[in-house]
């Protein structure tokens, strides 16, 4: 009787640590995560044809701390959002400003892990200086993102006209070759495309946006658990100053 009881211990106490390691790792699924091609210093492939960027180092440094197995999927833009929405992803990391809008068409979003603002930019050497200057003239945007909302938030009070691209480095030539007087994108992203791509570019003082948070997000609630352990992860690596060297590495 003792021994039946015993035993009867031991199972309780094994499934009940099992049930613990669920909690941070789930059960062998593979999670894939769309992100974009082209967002410099989120996502980019770098000079060794490696796909690198702060995103990509947050996701990998998620999915260590929570234990669980993931596949980066970088589609461009649209088509990361899209695959997203038909449910052939389960994730998306990508510099997507937590917005509103994008909550109330189906988007579930994180805490935010990084606070950005975006900006108006002009070509090198452009007499542009204030978003009066704009009037009359044409500005580039990217299409479904925070830069777009900001340019068409500003272009009938100062009467300019706003053209929509698919991805950034096409955004940044139309500019470039004075198709478009201005482009706005995420500040520190442009910061970065300036300065390691050598662009004819310029960010004029005071044309900036207010800062809003980025967030990996889902659109199906039945990857909450996913959601959860970003959320987990991410707290994690910020307490261990993981996430600071992150930053660090592609800002400073």
């Amino acid at each position: 009787m003792k021994k039946a009881l015993a035993l009867a211990l031991c199972a309780a106490m094994l499934a009940g640590m099992l049930t613990g390691c669920s909690s941070k790792a789930d059960s062998g699924k593979k999670w894939i995560i769309a992100t974009d091609t082209v967002f410099k210093p989120f996502e980019y492939t770098n000079e060794k044809n490696e796909f690198v960027g702060i995103d990509v180092d947050i996701m990998a440094a998620v999915a260590e701390d929570q234990g669980f197995e993931y596949e980066l999927q970088s589609l461009g833009w649209d088509a990361a959002v899209a695959a997203v929405q038909s449910g052939q992803a389960d994730g998306i990391i990508a510099g997507a400003t937590i917005k509103q809008e994008r909550i109330d068409s189906g988007w579930i979003f994180s805490d935010g892990y990084f606070d950005a603002t975006q900006t108006f930019v002009v070509a090198e050497g452009s007499d542009i200086a204030s978003f009066e200057d704009l009037a009359g003239k044409n500005v580039a945007v990217k299409n479904g993102t925070a830069g777009m909302d900001f340019a068409n938030s500003l272009k009938d009070q100062y009467g300019f006209t706003v053209t929509v691209f698919e991805d950034s480095p096409t955004m940044y030539q139309d500019v470039i070759l004075g198709n478009s007087a201005a482009c706005v994108e995420d500040t520190p992203i442009m910061a970065a495309s300036i300065k390691e791509g050598g662009l004819a570019l310029q960010i004029p003082a005071g044309m900036e946006s207010e800062g809003a948070p980025y967030g990996f997000a889902i659109m199906n609630k039945n990857n909450q658990e996913l959601l959860d352990m970003f959320n987990k992860g991410l707290a994690n690596i910020k307490a261990n100053g993981k996430y600071q060297e992150i930053l660090d590495k592609y800002l400073k």
